[in-house]
């Protein structure tokens, strides 16, 4: 019998997935098929809506526990050997953690354990901005039309004559500004296999754009954009972008905790590092906040305790980032972290 389901691949992004044979008969059967129709890569596991949990997502061990217009979510893994494992098993025994400083911890688990998998925080700290992974194919944002009109032009002379272009100074920057946004949007730090992604898509739609001598066409192209995208990142810190601005040097003179090079980045598949403070919220108001979830900690409020935890997903965030507090700190402060329900998530 032929079936859809909702595939949640991101947030703010599902799409449906239609079944014409039905449910696969094994997870790894619908994995596959998952990746086939969205053109995934990579590992990752599936969750399902469990209605025994009110409806929260647990992982899926049988295709069984799924039906036709059941939603299933993708959490990408880091690496195949925490496939099958609790990302953040310190969580768990927090006594068994010597009385260091948290930044050994947040070294190998990063800032995960700061929000569940299905709380949705990045989309509850109000910002929309690096909400989606890397794409498999990277998609060429839309020029301006100055833009447009030339690389037209100058693809029509390629496919007639095989001319190549010599960009001028101004174009060259107008796209390198146009491909950096947008890369931005995706990844504070592109990786060279990333910048490699974007400028083969970027001489495969605009083949007038090739270099001439150049093995790979491209290989100007990607070293002016890691340029551009460190003076992209220079000016964001400029204007106080929370990702950005933990690794400018003033934040860390005096610091004794770390060098003074070290750069905070995001974690494989992890796309909302550092986000700023939801719309309208300031420190003051979230630390309002954290003072009234101690209270509906004490009271057991499960549901209160889950909506004040999503609200304060930033500020919690920046927290742990910034100051590195220690474990028995952070437990003072933010018990509902360290719950059974927090932990039980991962």
């Amino acid at each position: 019998m032929a079936a859809t389901i909702r595939v949640v691949l991101g947030v703010n992004d599902a799409s449906k997935l239609a079944l014409p044979t039905g449910i696969p008969g094994s997870v790894a059967d619908l994995k596959e098929e998952i990746k086939r129709h969205f053109g995934l890569s990579g590992n990752f596991r599936l969750q399902y809506r469990d209605t025994e949990f009110d409806n929260e997502f647990v992982n899926l061990s049988c295709t069984s526990d799924i039906k036709d217009k059941s939603t299933v979510k993708i959490i990408y893994l880091t690496n195949d050997t925490n496939a099958s494992l609790p990302h953040h098993e310190p969580t768990a025994s927090p006594q068994g953690v010597d009385n260091t400083s948290l930044s050994s911890f947040s070294s190998t688990s990063d800032t995960d354990i700061l929000s569940s998998p299905g709380s949705s925080a990045s989309a509850s700290s109000g910002s929309s901005l690096r909400s989606q992974p890397w794409p498999h194919t990277f998609p060429l944002p839309q020029f301006n039309y100055e833009v447009d009109v030339q690389l037209e032009k100058a693809n029509l002379a390629f496919h007639n004559s095989g001319t190549l272009l010599c960009p001028s100074t101004k174009l060259k920057s107008a796209i390198l500004e146009s491909l950096a946004s947008e890369i931005i949007k995706y990844k504070m730090y592109p990786s060279s296999a990333d910048l490699d992604d974007v400028s083969q898509a970027l001489i495969t739609k605009h083949p007038c754009l090739k270099e001439q001598g150049s093995v790979s066409g491209y290989y100007g192209w990607k070293i002016s954009l890691k340029y551009k995208m460190a003076n992209y990142r220079t000016r964001l810190r400029g204007i106080g972008c929370p990702e950005l601005s933990i690794n400018a040097m003033k934040e860390k003179d005096g610091s004794l905790n770390h060098s003074p090079n070290q750069v905070k980045k995001p974690r494989k598949a992890e796309v909302n590092y550092c986000p700023g403070y939801p719309a309208g919220e300031s420190k003051e108001s979230l630390e309002a906040e954290r003072q009234a979830l101690l209270v509906e900690v004490k009271k057991k409020n499960q549901e209160q305790i889950k909506n004040k935890m999503e609200r304060t997903f930033a500020y919690r965030r920046q927290e742990i980032i910034q100051d590195m507090p220690f474990i028995t700190e952070l437990r003072s402060r933010w018990p509902a972290l360290f719950s059974e329900r927090e932990v039980k998530m991962f």
